[in-house]
């Protein structure tokens, strides 16, 4: 009697608050199912409203976290809930955009202690952690130096690569500094060393970066960074 080992369907939680007029959000259902059919992978994802994020428990039963651009967030708590519930237990998480910039913020308040850490789009009080962009990415691409031997570095394969942006924000000079010591590494940089992705080195699988690598997918061109977020989510 033949016995077929039952493929598991992984379970994705896209965080934010869908539009279907944003293109990251165009891209991303793409991406994945790129990367899961060249993967031989079932891949099933729901989109969760950040209003609909109160405790961790909103988020059990997921086999990875990906906290998606157009921030400003509806309920930025929710947001910043599904990270450290992804950073605390080991869950794949990925963000980008807006999930890069909260990641920061998740990670600033709830390890580094700074209780205070802000984002400068929306908050008026606090130190602000994210801070506007010397010059606005809404809609260039740029392009990146990885860190050998990283997580990103390993998904491209290359250490050089270039990517779309469409942000006005990014992690402020004051804040970098913090990240030269600690669990959450620097792994890309732009040409004047303005950082671009962050992995949290005591994770499986924590990557965030500034650009938008999903829309790789309305091309029709592989987006390496899903496919490795995929792989960690089957492990």
């Amino acid at each position: 009697m033949e016995h077929s080992a039952a493929i598991k369907t992984l379970r994705i939680a896209l965080v934010g608050d869908f539009n279907p007029d944003v293109i990251a959000h165009q891209a991303i259902p793409l991406a994945i199912d790129d990367a899961a059919a060249v993967m031989e992978l079932t891949a099933d994802y729901d989109w969760v409203a950040t209003s609909d994020i109160h405790s961790a428990d909103d988020l059990v039963g997921y086999d990875a976290i990906w906290v998606v651009p157009a921030s400003p967030y509806q309920h930025a708590e929710g947001a910043f809930t599904a990270i450290r519930y992804a950073r605390e237990n080991s869950i794949p998480f990925l963000g980008t955009c807006g999930g890069f910039q909260h990641a920061i913020i998740e990670y600033a308040r709830n390890v580094l202690g700074w209780h205070d850490a802000a984002h400068a789009e929306t908050d008026r009080e606090g130190r602000m952690v994210i801070a506007p962009l010397s010059c606005s990415l809404v809609e260039k691409s740029d392009a990146i130096e990885l860190r050998a031997n990283t997580l990103i570095a390993k998904a491209y394969g290359r250490l050089t690569i270039e990517e779309g942006y469409h942000c006005n924000y990014g992690i402020s000079p004051e804040f970098a500094a913090e990240l030269e010591e600690g669990a959450l590494r620097v792994t890309g940089w732009d040409e004047e060393g303005e950082i671009r992705a962050v992995e949290l080195v005591t994770h499986p699988f924590f990557v965030g970066t500034l650009f938008q690598h999903e829309r790789n997918a309305l091309a029709g061109r592989p987006a390496p960074l899903v496919h490795a977020f995929l792989r960690a989510a089957a492990k």
